[in-house]
């Protein structure tokens, strides 16, 4: 007997273990079809009955000539499944080589390796991976626009260990001094889904650099252009209210606390007619105000907060809000310290909803982190910023195809993948082939099973509807269909929702 038939021997024969709970006798079995993500078959369902997953592969510039290349399903089927597993390198495709079962659900042959992949992706230029998986992304939520939603411009910021191209040292609050790529991402802001995402250098983080994505992102929507565009204090500037402006688009920006501002700030505090905005203590006033570089004037909305006394006194000086003494005695009481923040408007809303309309962007800062640390948006990182670019925008495509997925299967509110993926996607599967047929057995690992199996079913009915449809109508947008049904089950979102009128200060003040 040869070494390796003796060496094979040895694996075969079982190895026994003496655990703490007792002695176990461990198998290896290689040739077994297994996967540690047996739900994933449900999620194939979802995309083949709406062949987005088809029209994604079949539009992909990707071309391969060599007889012994691999089929360009299998290289995006295999980065499709790295970043529903929630992997941020490479590297870690190997993770998933020897999952047969996963290949098999995606109609791929096999899934390839780290370096296929990576060097499929060099093999598609900038301009046509633009033109490739924009319009995947723009369709993947267009449907659910049709009624009024709020736009979030946000950049964050994506440290870089290497030599890569754009790597610059720029604004990195978190980790100054080290180099960076600026992710520019533009946000449906009602149902956490992405319209687009824009990678770029280190040094190009200003919103100088999101002006021209910004505008060619509401050009394409055309009739499905949202009730409002949201931003921080980053975008409140003449060259993105130039923009909106242009094409009458509502907005909604903070403005950085320059010292014209403050000046009008200062102008404002002895006001007696300041609203209650909301429950949280702020109180808003309404004003003009031309800052050097705008070409008119505009409006602004002044917010304050009276701080409280048991603040931490260094919070107070490390924040960057500007905090003034007010005396009016006529309505506050003296020496007291005041929170500012001043945002610019368009909108004909009242003074009371403005606050809430703008404090709605905290649930946006949420779904921006739960992308770069759950879904690796800031992944995938290659040495030319090109690749950079097609992996971002394939990631966020697959988020919005499972955030879709989540919502059929609970519409009451949304799932972040920390929690999504143990519920919907991890069991361990084990398949079966006899006679043509596949059995698939899956033992989920959760503690909620019947939970789990309820959230199925309501996937299960979502896809039968749109079955039944295209029976009766074979030529229907199945897609279309499908985020109809879902969006028909989700509860409305309050961003635009309009409270009845509260008193002023003065009002109060007199009784």
């Amino acid at each position: 007997m040869k070494v390796g038939q003796i060496t094979q021997a040895i694996h075969d024969e079982p190895m026994v273990v003496d655990t703490l709970g007792g002695r176990m006798h461990v198998h290896w079995d290689t040739q077994a079809q297994a996967t540690p993500n047996g739900q994933l078959v449900f999620f194939t369902e979802f995309l083949a009955t709406a062949g987005v997953f088809d029209a994604f592969v079949e539009s992909c510039p990707l071309e391969y000539h060599s007889p012994n290349s691999p089929g360009k399903r299998d290289v995006l089927g295999t980065l499709v499944l790295a970043a529903l597993a929630g992997h941020r390198r490479y590297a870690h495709v190997t993770a998933l080589r020897g999952d047969a079962v996963a290949a098999q659900a995606l109609g791929m042959t096999r899934i390839v390796s780290e370096d296929t992949v990576r060097r499929g992706m060099q093999r598609i230029d900038a301009p046509t991976s633009e033109q490739w998986l924009c319009p995947q992304l723009t369709h993947s939520v267009r449907e659910a626009l049709a009624v009024p939603w709020v736009l979030d411009i946000d950049a964050s910021i994506k440290p870089l260990y290497g030599r890569q191209e754009g790597a610059e040292i720029s604004y990195n609050p978190h980790k100054p001094g080290r180099p960076s790529h600026a992710l520019h991402t533009y946000w449906v802001g009602n149902l956490r889904l992405v319209l687009d995402v824009q990678v770029s250098p280190g040094k190009q983080h200003t919103s100088a650099h999101a002006r021209e994505g910004l505008a060619r992102l509401l050009d394409e929507l055309a009739d499905r252009r949202p009730a409002l565009v949201r931003g921080d204090c980053g975008y409140g500037n003449e060259g993105i209210l130039t923009v909106l402006e242009a094409r009458t688009q509502p907005y909604l920006l903070r403005l950085r606390q320059t010292r014209n501002v403050k000046r009008l700030i200062a102008r404002q505090a002895s006001r007696a007619d300041w609203t209650l905005a909301d429950a949280q203590g702020w109180q808003s006033a309404e004003a003009q105000l031309k800052l050097d570089g705008w070409s008119r004037s505009r409006r602004v909305v002044v917010l304050r907060r009276r701080i409280r006394d048991d603040e931490p006194v260094n919070a107070l000086r490390e924040s960057t809000q500007l905090r003034l003494p007010i005396e009016d005695d006529a309505v506050l009481d003296a020496h007291e310290m005041w929170e500012y923040t001043v945002l610019v408007t368009d909108v004909a809303y009242p003074l009371y909803t403005v606050a809430q309309l703008y404090r709605d962007r905290c649930d946006c800062e949420n779904g921006f982190d739960e992308l770069k640390n759950q879904w690796g948006l800031g992944g995938f990182t290659t040495q030319d910023i090109t690749r950079c670019q097609t992996t971002a925008r394939i990631v966020a495509l697959v988020y919005n195809w499972w955030s879709w997925y989540c919502r059929a299967a609970h519409p009451e509110s949304r799932l972040e993948a920390v929690t999504s993926r143990p519920l919907l996607l991890a069991a361990v599967g084990r398949s079966a082939s006899h006679a043509g047929s596949t059995q698939l057995y899956l033992t989920p690992l959760h503690a909620m099973t019947q939970q789990i199996r309820s959230l199925v079913g309501n996937i299960r009915k979502a896809i039968e509807h749109v079955k039944g449809l295209a029976e009766q109508l074979p030529k229907t947008d199945r897609w279309r269909e499908l985020l109809r049904y879902i969006c028909a089950r989700i509860v409305p979102s309050r961003s635009l929702q309009m409270v009845r009128p509260r008193p002023s200060l003065r009002q109060i003040a007199t009784g």
